[in-house]
C-alpha cells in the first residue's frame, strides 16, 4: 500500500537524480486546467501575435491545460537546465563584420540534450515508483515539441516565474534555462507558484531593438528578431532589417539586460551548451558563401540547422546589408540571382546598402 511517505520520499529523491543527470531547477505542480493561463493565451492568439506559427493556434485546448492533452495527468515535473553563458551575449553589438548568433544556439540542439537527460530520469522514476509500490504509473516527457506551456507551468511549479520579457526567470539562474516539462499520474504534492519579481523593472522592454513587446509580459512574434529570422519563412519586413543589425539567429538582448542575469553562474551551465567553434561570433563572409552541403555539415547537431540554408543565408544578408562593409559586395552580388526568391531579393536589397559605401 502507498502512503504519502511514499510520494513525498520519492519526490525527494526525484530532485537528487534530476540534479544529478544537469537539471539545476525542479518543481512540481498539479496538472489541471488554469483559467488565467488559458485567458492569457487566448487574448495573445486572438490579438494575432503569434504570427505565421499557426500550431499555436491548431492545438490551442491541448495547449491550455495538461489534462487537456493528456486526461491521465495528475501532476507536471518541471525542470530547467542552464545554458549561462561565460561572457557578454551583447559583446559583438559594435562588430558589424561579424554575425551574432543567440547564445542558446551556439552549442548542442537543447532539444537532443534536454530530452535524453529528461528520458533518464523517467526510466528512473518508472523504477523507483514500482518499488515504492505504486502500480503501473505513467509519464510523457515534452521539451518544446509539444502543446505544453513550459514557462507558464514553470512558474506555477516554482522554478521561476515569467518576466515582462515573457521568458522565465530564475533568482539563481537568471534568464538562461532550458525548460523540460514531465507529465505523469503520480500525485505528486504541488509547490507554491513562483512570486513575480520584475517590480518596476523595464530593462527588458526598453533594450528591444524592434519594440516587440506591446505591454509589459506580452510580445508580438511579428516584431520579435528571434522569429523573424528562425520562425518567419518569407522576406523580413523592410520596417525592421536596420534594427535586425548583425543578428543572424535570434537575439539575447531582452534577456541579457536583465539584473536578475548577476546570480546566473556559468559554471552551472551544461557543457554541451558551450560554444562550439567558430559559433561565438563567425565572419559573415564565411556565411555568405554556404552551399546546402556546407551549411548542413557546419551546423550538424545544431539548432541552426532546422532553418536550412535558405532561410539562414537569407538572415545574412540583411546583416551585410547593415555591416557597411564593402569588402561583403561580391558576396553579396553572387547571390542575387539565387535560386531561392527570398535570398535573392534579400541579396538585392544588401547589394543596393552596399552601394552606398566607398
Amino acid at each position: 500500500m502507498v502512503n504519502s511517505a511514499s510520494i513525498e520520499g520519492l519526490q525527494d529523491a526525484l530532485c537528487e537524480e534530476a540534479a544529478r543527470l544537469g537539471f539545476v531547477s525542479v518543481g512540481f505542480t498539479d496538472a489541471e486546467p488554469d483559467n488565467k493561463r488559458t485567458e492569457h493565451l487566448h487574448e495573445w492568439l486572438a490579438d494575432g501575435h503569434h504570427g505565421t506559427m499557426d500550431w499555436m493556434e491548431t492545438r490551442v485546448e491541448q495547449r491550455s491545460a495538461p489534462t487537456r492533452l493528456w486526461p491521465d495527468a495528475r501532476s507536471v515535473i518541471a525542470l530547467g537546465m542552464s545554458y549561462a553563458p561565460a561572457g557578454d551575449p551583447l559583446a559583438l553589438e559594435g562588430s558589424p563584420d561579424r554575425a551574432r548568433i543567440s547564445v542558446y544556439a551556439q552549442g548542442k540542439d537543447y532539444h537532443d540534450v534536454v530530452k535524453k537527460a529528461l528520458k533518464a530520469l523517467a526510466r528512473w522514476l518508472i523504477a523507483e515508483a514500482e518499488k515504492a509500490g505504486f502500480e503501473h504509473p505513467e509519464l510523457k516527457v515534452f521539451v518544446d515539441t509539444a502543446p505544453v506551456m513550459e514557462k507558464p507551468l514553470g512558474e506555477a511549479a516554482g522554478i521561476g516565474w515569467q518576466g515582462k520579457h515573457t521568458n522565465l526567470v530564475s533568482r539563481e539562474h537568471g534568464s538562461w534555462l532550458f525548460l523540460g516539462a514531465i507529465y505523469t499520474t503520480l500525485p505528486f504534492a504541488p509547490d507554491e507558484p513562483h512570486p513575480d519579481r520584475c517590480g518596476n523593472c523595464r530593462a527588458c522592454q526598453d533594450a528591444c531593438p524592434t519594440d516587440a513587446f506591446p505591454q509589459p509580459y506580452r510580445l508580438d512574434a511579428r516584431r520579435c528578431i528571434s522569429y523573424l529570422t528562425i520562425e518567419h519563412k518569407g522576406p523580413i519586413p523592410h520596417e525592421f532589417r536596420e534594427a535586425i543589425g548583425n543578428r543572424i539567429y535570434g537575439c539575447d538582448d531582452c534577456l541579457a539586460v536583465c539584473p536578475w542575469n548577476k546570480f546566473a553562474d556559468a559554471a552551472h551551465a551544461n557543457a554541451k551548451f558551450a560554444p562550439r567553434e567558430g559559433l561565438d561570433g563567425p565572419y559573415l563572409a564565411e556565411l555568405l558563401a554556404l552551399d546546402d552541403a556546407a551549411f548542413r555539415q557546419m551546423f550538424s547537431g545544431s539548432p541552426i540547422k532546422r532553418i536550412g540554408r535558405n532561410r539562414f543565408v537569407r538572415n545574412c544578408l540583411i546583416a551585410a546589408g547593415n555591416s557597411g562593409n564593402p569588402d561583403l559586395r561580391g558576396l553579396v552580388a553572387a547571390l542575387t540571382d539565387d535560386d531561392d526568391p527570398v535570398v535573392a531579393e534579400a541579396a538585392q536589397w544588401a547589394a543596393e546598402r552596399l552601394r552606398a559605401f566607398p
